[in-house]
């Protein structure tokens, strides 16, 4: 009998020596991982702050269990056009950012290679948010409007400072350039290729300008450089203005390799060319939101607005959630590091629920769309940290807690 009590002890135990211990489970929620071609209710855990597993039902103790039945688990959205430094309408990512699920952004053109150190101590490494940079083409990036000082840009040192931080900026920014011609465009695209890096661009097309959307897209850029601002035909005119029907040139750009992304902002997003765009088959290949300290106050355009504008507009869920993800990761070259929730990467997630009811949609020009869903961020994961729990579901309620003690 002494001989068979420490093997039935052990097989008693068995079962808990095979469960494992995480730190987050989550259940039961709608997983939307387009990395993995996941859309299915699914359970996701974490451990030591990166995924561990993702299947139908996973056993397991786990210091926060969350139960997100009904709602929808994604990886942690990408925002590729954020304003977070140097801008004067620039805005803290943890304020911001994580409340919408997004936990990885990237500041579009804040500082320049004069400014950029100054931007990594003070705000890079003191945040949860991951941040990444396009450095803007002029030295002194965005602080005090210097964006059209020609003798400010200097490819050189912008691509030598790109090759300090190779990991921190993933490609240069011109943008707001009020002068004549191709200057500014011409010096960013030499910084990228000195730096084999993309630009994003952000500049007015009106006939004053010695600029054109035709040239732009098909002579300009390369493959892999990016239009922000796809919805607003100031700065690159998607539509054509009497047949409304997408350009020509549009479709042969996008066929070439330029990226379109959507860059809501407060003055960039408006539904005429949007809605002509869309019902021309045409959808922006990363959804962004050029958020900011006037946009996040009046268009409300923060990623899960946006991912709303564009159901609105006729985009399925599972869709919207791979141009937050997936394919602005692979826009900046950081695919598969962010983006999924593969197995032993960082665990970034997001939890949303989709609020049925009717929901006013404004554009930049406070215009009004209807519709009658909304997605709304409930909870977000960084780097295997809870960091936001707007329902509290990583909590128990009182009643289960046990050093709960009435003071009554």
């Amino acid at each position: 009998m002494r001989r068979l009590l420490p093997l039935l002890l052990l097989a008693a135990a068995a079962p808990h020596l095979a469960a494992q211990t995480y730190d987050i489970l989550i259940q039961n929620g709608r997983v939307i991982d387009p990395a993995n071609d996941i859309d299915a209710v699914m359970d996701v855990a974490v451990k030591d702050g990166k995924i561990a597993r993702v299947a139908e039902s996973i056993s397991g103790d786990a210091e926060k269990v969350i139960d997100a039945t009904g709602a929808i688990v994604t990886p942690g959205l990408i925002d590729i056009h954020a304003h977070v430094y140097g801008y004067s309408g620039s805005i803290f990512p943890d304020d911001t950012a994580l409340y919408a699920g997004t936990t990885t952004v990237v500041d579009c053109g804040g500082a320049g290679w004069m400014t950029f150190d100054d931007f990594k101590e003070k705000i890079i490494d003191r945040v949860k948010t991951r941040v990444y940079s396009f450095i803007n083409i002029v030295g002194h990036g965005m602080v005090h409007e210097w964006e059209s000082n020609t003798a400010d840009m200097d490819p050189e040192k912008t691509a030598a400072k790109m090759a300090e931080y190779p990991d921190l900026i993933v490609g240069i920014k011109t943008a707001h350039f009020g002068g004549y011609g191709w200057t500014a465009i011409d010096n960013a695209i030499q910084a990228g290729e000195l730096s084999n890096k993309p630009v994003i661009i952000d500049d007015k097309i009106f006939t004053n300008t010695g600029r054109n959307s035709k040239e732009k897209l098909l002579e300009k850029m390369r493959p892999g450089d990016m239009h922000t601002h796809a919805f607003n035909d100031r700065q690159v005119e998607i539509v054509d203005r009497i047949t409304g029907k997408v350009q020509d040139y549009v479709w042969e750009a996008r066929k070439r390799g330029v990226l379109f992304d959507m860059g809501h902002g407060g003055g960039s997003f408006m539904w005429p060319v949007a809605v002509d765009a869309t019902s021309d088959g045409f959808y922006p290949d990363t959804i962004s939101t050029d958020l900011h300290s006037s946009s996040i106050m009046g268009t409300k355009s923060d990623m899960p607005n946006c991912i709303t504008k564009m159901m609105a507009l006729g985009m399925d869920l599972p869709e919207a959630i791979k141009r937050s993800t997936v394919a602005p990761a692979k826009a900046i070259s950081k695919f598969p590091e962010i983006g999924t929730l593969s197995v032993g990467k960082e665990a970034d997630i997001a939890v949303f629920r989709m609020e049925e009811g009717v929901f006013a949609l404004f554009d930049a020009w406070k215009k009004k769309m209807l519709t009658h869903q909304q997605l709304k961020n409930i909870l977000t994961v960084r780097a295997g940290e809870l960091v936001v729990d707007l329902e509290g579901l990583g909590y128990p309620k009182w009643q289960e807690a046990g050093d709960y003690v009435s003071i009554r």
